[in-house]
């Protein structure tokens, strides 16, 4: 359940564990898309990562679900800061306090963003400035409280207020370098490494005087000593293992091989892409990048296979890893589209459907669903290609009739489906199958069937006949007099056609005459004030001045008789009931 993976997520970030954490919430987030609050803490989630553009795309989920809510534009701010676009942030804060003008969060955090929006507009540091000033920006507070070397800190008020003391003015740091703690958080803010102070390796025991008294410092000793002690940490080198070193250049060159491979492909020059992409993995295999993008390059040169290795081996460490989700449901897309590629047969689209279902539920891409659907649409067409036997479509047509001569019409229904299943592009099967529908007062179903027919072959008079029965059963006379007239135009003796025609006009002087019973006025005015034709003429500010001067001036009605789309008009009315000429 939703709740279930949300509290697994929220352990996992108290924890500090926050891929974890995200995966978790994209789990609730895929049982509940709705809850603003799943979106809210994988914005936090990412955040902590410092992953900011992703933590900026949860947190507009947030604002847009639940947009009287404060926290969500918190959440907004804060990976606007970390982006650097401090105007965007203090635009956040800001519309959150408009919602919840007592929120202390968005307070503080309106103060963070303008702060660094004044700190971002000043020139770089000069002589006597601060070199650490951006250190101590408005995102200090969401790093020191992910490094799990400082977490514990933000909980002791005296290191706050140093804090804090700090970031209201940088040069203010030499102040408190004598505290390891400003060190430690230094290093975390800078993701660099100090070396230990003498405090932290222990400090020499002081010596004794003859009289066995402790040997006292002058007070100016004791301060050359404590300025000694904060140069030396100002001057501290930071420290990084050979091991560590090697190991960042290492990346470096397979970053600078990606590159060049990126390059390569962008000139269709494959194989030199393939040899980039492969030296990056053999550098530095952590980055299943490298993977989908040579198994994109295979994709591109039809080697299907390769591709679909190279994408189940990049889902596999992704897997390992704990990759990204959208990097995972990539290397599926990959691995689906090859399959797709390779598809001969309605069946063969089933591993490339499944693969994309399964690439959805990793992270729901429009272009992954796209795809889907393509796939989904490329199937259904081969398995009615693979189906297609006009042989066995007339068979069970033939079937369908003798059924439809006994008249059991749902059966005949089975066999005229089959027909049509078998060869789709037959009209008799449609044009049978609509008559069948009437008979069994199926009359929407009918109709679909009988414009099928006539889709299919606009000269087959039958379909006409079919779809003026059905509307003259619907009491659409108007509209079952305009089919059998289109019917006739290439049928012009067609005996059924004919007598449509007929039956049509009789209702049509039946109404005209104001021969329609009380039941039968109501029904056909009711049914004529559903159609869009008629409810456009009553509308009309013409028509209804027309309507009025037929009851009110007869000299006006004179001349609009004399206008054959006024007259046309007014006659529909008189056939829906509406009108009664007495």
């Amino acid at each position: 359940m939703a709740d279930d993976a949300k509290a697994k997520g929220n352990a996992a970030f108290s924890s500090a564990n926050f891929a974890d954490a995200i995966r978790h919430f994209t789990d609730a987030i895929n049982l509940a898309p709705t809850n603003h609050v799943l979106y809210s803490n994988r914005s936090a989630a990412y955040a902590s990562l410092n992953q900011f553009s992703e933590a900026l795309s949860d947190a507009e989920k947030t604002v847009e679900l639940k947009p009287d809510w404060g926290k969500g534009y918190s959440r907004l701010g804060a990976a606007h800061i970390g982006l650097q676009r401090y105007n965007d942030a203090v635009s956040a804060y800001r519309k959150g306090l408009e919602i919840d003008p007592n929120n202390e969060p968005l307070k503080s955090g309106l103060a963070d963003a303008e702060s660094a929006l004044a700190r971002s507009s000043r020139p770089r540091p000069g002589p006597g400035m601060s070199p650490f000033g951006d250190a101590f920006g408005p995102e200090m507070w969401v790093k020191l409280s992910s490094d799990p070397t400082t977490r514990g800190f933000l909980q002791q008020p005296d290191f706050v207020k140093m804090m804090q003391d700090i970031q209201k003015n940088p040069n203010n740091l030499n102040m408190y370098l004598q505290d390891q703690r400003v060190m430690k958080s230094l290093g975390a803010l800078l993701n660099l490494k100090f070396q230990a102070g003498p405090e932290e390796e222990g400090a020499e025991a002081p010596s004794a005087s003859g009289d066995g008294s402790p040997e006292r410092k002058s007070n100016s000793e004791a301060e050359a000593v404590k300025e000694d002690t904060r140069k030396e940490r100002e001057a501290e080198a930071v420290t990084i293992s050979e091991e560590e070193k090697e190991k960042k250049e290492v990346k470096e060159q397979a970053q600078k091989e990606k590159e060049a491979g990126n390059a390569a492909y962008k000139k269709k020059d494959f194989e030199s892409a393939i040899q980039h992409y492969t030296k990056a993995i053999e550098l530095d295999d952590s980055d299943i990048s490298f993977l989908t993008n040579r198994a994109a390059v295979y994709l591109e040169m039809g080697k299907y296979e390769d591709c679909i290795k190279d994408c189940e081996k990049a889902f596999e460490r992704g897997r390992e890893l704990r990759a990204d989700y959208k990097m995972l449901a990539r290397a599926l897309t990959r691995k689906g589209t090859a399959l797709a590629k390779m598809a001969k047969c309605s069946k063969d689209y089933e591993p490339a459907i499944e693969t994309f279902q399964k690439a959805l539920t990793e992270h729901r891409n429009p272009d992954t669903l796209k795809k889907l659907n393509d796939a989904e649409r490329a199937k259904k067409e081969l398995e009615q290609q693979e189906y297609f036997d006009p042989k066995i479509a007339d068979e069970e047509r033939e079937k369908g009739n003798q059924f439809f001569k006994e008249q059991k019409y749902p059966e005949a229904i089975k066999h005229y489906s089959e027909a049509i299943r078998r060869n789709p592009n037959d009209p008799k099967a449609f044009s049978n199958r609509a008559a069948c529908y009437t008979k069994l007062g199926a009359m929407p179903e009918g109709l679909k069937d009988a414009e099928k027919c006539i889709e299919l072959d606009p000269t087959f008079s039958k379909g006409y006949t079919r779809k003026g029965a059905v509307q003259f059963f619907m009491k659409e006379y108007e509209k079952a007099l305009e089919t059998y007239q289109e019917g006739l135009k290439h049928d012009p003796q067609n005996p059924e056609l004919l007598d449509g025609i007929r039956r049509c006009v009789e209702q049509a002087n039946k109404a005209s005459r104001g021969d329609l019973t009380p039941d039968e006025l109501k029904e056909r005015q009711a049914k004529g004030m559903q159609d869009p034709e008629i409810q456009n003429i009553l509308t009309d500010p013409v028509m209804r001045q027309v309507l009025t001067d037929f009851q009110e001036n007869p000299v006006a009605a004179q001349k609009h008789m004399k206008n054959p789309g006024v007259m046309d008009k007014i006659q529909k009315l008189v056939n829906a009931g509406i009108v009664q000429v007495k």
